[in-house]
C-alpha cells in the first residue's frame, strides 16, 4: 500500500495532503491458460535494471574509494524521475520530512522570511516574537553563513536544511549588515515556528487588502479569520477586496479550491486531465464569504501553480480583474507517493485547466491590466517554459485578451503587512496603486 497526496508548487514543495490509500496489485502471479515464454534480454523491460546492476558492481569494485550502495541507488532513482519533468522528484526521508513541514506551515527554525537574490540570502523580515526577531536580525540583512558554513553556491534546499532543525537546538547565523564593517554573529536557539499564509489590512474607502503568500494547511480558514477581523475592526463594511498573490509559489489544491469558492457563487473552479481525458471538474458553491464583493487579483511573474488556478477561476468567471504581470505558467499537478523507509516520490500526474478550458502549463495567466515598471531590468530569467524538460504548452491554451498596459513606478521591495499604506497612492508599490484604482472603478459601477 502506498500513501499518496496531490500537490502543486513551482519550487518543489506544497502538496494536497489526504489520508487516501491505494492498493498496488501485481499481475505476474495470475493463472492463465497461456504458456509463458522467456523474452530476450533486449525485449525484457528489466534490461535497463541489468545495466544499472552492472554499473553498481563496477562502482563498488573499482571506484577509487569505498562507496555506499544506498547512496548510489538513491542517486539512480533521482536520475530516473528527474528525466521526466522539472517537478517530478525522488525525496530522501530527510527531504520528504522538510517537504511535509512546508505544507503544514510550521517547523523548527529561527523565524526569518528570506529571498534569494544574486546568490545572496536576504532577510525580508523576521517573524514577530521569533528567535531572529528577539535577537535583532533586521530586514535587509544578508545571511552569509550558518554554523560557520559559507552559503554562497549552496542550493536553496541545502540552505533550508542548515537553518532548520529540531526546537531547542542551537545554531549560529552570520550576517552582513549594510553600514557595518564586520560580520555580525547571532547564536540562536531554534523554536517551533508557524508561518501565516494569509495577512490582511484595511485600506481607505472600505478596501480589504489580503496578502495570500502560499497555500498550506489552514490557508482557507486563515482567509475567513482575516476577513472576520477586518469586518469587526470597523463599522464601515468591506466594499471591495484586493487579493495579492504576487510571489505566491502555489501549494495545496484543496486550500486553493476553498479560497476560490469564497469568491464565487456558481461556476467551475478548475478541471484536471490525465493523458487527454478529463478526470475531475471542481465546481463552486453559493454563499461564499466574498462572492458579492468587487475583487481585484494581483499577480506577478512568480505567481505559480495554485495561485494561477485561483486567478484563472476568478478571471474566467468574471469575478475579478487580474492586475500585474503574466504568471509563471505551472499548470501541472503532482501526486506524492510515500515510500518505505520515510522516502517520498513526487510525480506529475495531471494538468489542470481554467473554467474556460484553457491550459495554464507553460502559458500562465495573462492579466487584464498589465503593469510594467519604468526602467525595470529585474525581469525573471526563468519561467516554466524556460525550465529544462518542462511539459510543453498546448497550442489551444493561448487565447486573445484585450489587456491594458500601465507603465510607471519602480519594482517594489517587500513590505511587512503593517507597513502597507492605507492609501496606496502614498506608497512605493505601483502595482498595488494600480490595483487599488482598478478596484475603485469597479466599486463605482
Amino acid at each position: 500500500m502506498l500513501q499518496f497526496v496531490r500537490c502543486t508548487g513551482s519550487r518543489a514543495r506544497r502538496c494536497f495532503l489526504t489520508a487516501a490509500l491505494v492498493a498496488v496489485s501485481f499481475a505476474g502471479g495470475a493463472l492463465t491458460s497461456h504458456v509463458s515464454h522467456a523474452t530476450t534480454e533486449k525485449a525484457s523491460p528489466y534490461a535497463p535494471l541489468s545495466q544499472m546492476a552492472r554499473a553498481l558492481v563496477l562502482a563498488e569494485n573499482h571506484y577509487v574509494d569505498a562507496v555506499e550502495r544506498n547512496k548510489i541507488l538513491e542517486g539512480a532513482i533521482k536520475g530516473i524521475v528527474s528525466e521526466l519533468d522539472p517537478h517530478s522528484a525522488y525525496m530522501t526521508p530527510r527531504e520528504f520530512a522538510l517537504f511535509n513541514e512546508d505544507t503544514e506551515g510550521s517547523f523548527g527554525g529561527i523565524g526569518v522570511e528570506v529571498d534569494f537574490k544574486n546568490e545572496a540570502i536576504i532577510v525580508l523580515a523576521p517573524i514577530p516574537e521569533s528567535p531572529a526577531f528577539r535577537a535583532g536580525i533586521k530586514s535587509g540583512d544578508k545571511i552569509v553563513a550558518v554554523d560557520d558554513k559559507l552559503l554562497r553556491g549552496m542550493s536553496i534546499d541545502k540552505i533550508v536544511r542548515l537553518m532548520r532543525g529540531p526546537p531547542k537546538t542551537k545554531v549560529r547565523v552570520s550576517i552582513h549588515r549594510r553600514g557595518a564593517t564586520d560580520l555580525l554573529h547571532f547564536d540562536l536557539v531554534r523554536e517551533h515556528i508557524h508561518v501565516r499564509s494569509v495577512e490582511a489590512r484595511r485600506l481607505t474607502k472600505g478596501v480589504a487588502y489580503v496578502r495570500l503568500r502560499q497555500f498550506q494547511q489552514g490557508s482557507h480558514r486563515e482567509l475567513l479569520q482575516q476577513l472576520g477581523k477586518l469586518r469587526k475592526a470597523s463599522s464601515q463594511p468591506i466594499a471591495g477586496i484586493i487579493l495579492d498573490m504576487r510571489n505566491n509559489p502555489g501549494g495545496l489544491i484543496d486550500e486553493a479550491e476553498g479560497i476560490a469558492d469564497e469568491f464565487l457563487s456558481s461556476g467551475s473552479i478548475y478541471s484536471t486531465r490525465h493523458r487527454g481525458k478529463i478526470l475531475e471538474e471542481v465546481h463552486s458553491h453559493s454563499g461564499g464569504a466574498a462572492s458579492d464583493l468587487p475583487t481585484v487579483v494581483l499577480v506577478n511573474e512568480y505567481s505559480a501553480s495554485s495561485s494561477e488556478l485561483v486567478a484563472g477561476a476568478l478571471q474566467d468567471n468574471g469575478r475579478a480583474v487580474v492586475v500585474g504581470a503574466q504568471t509563471f505558467g505551472k499548470g501541472s499537478v503532482q501526486t506524492i507517493f510515500q515510500l518505505p523507509g520515510g522516502a517520498g516520490l513526487r510525480l506529475t500526474t495531471m494538468r489542470y485547466y481554467t473554467p474556460g478550458g484553457h491550459a495554464l502549463q507553460a502559458a500562465g495567466i495573462q492579466p487584464n491590466v498589465i503593469v510594467q515598471y519604468e526602467g525595470d531590468t529585474n525581469s525573471p530569467l526563468m519561467r516554466e517554459g524556460a525550465l529544462q524538460g518542462h511539459l510543453p504548452a498546448e497550442t489551444r491554451s493561448a487565447r486573445p485578451r484585450h489587456s491594458k498596459v500601465v507603465v510607471g513606478g519602480a519594482r517594489p521591495e517587500y513590505t511587512p503587512i503593517d507597513k502597507v499604506p492605507v492609501d496606496p497612492h502614498g506608497g512605493d508599490d505601483f502595482a498595488l496603486e494600480v490595483a487599488y484604482d482598478t478596484l475603485q472603478a469597479q466599486m463605482e459601477q
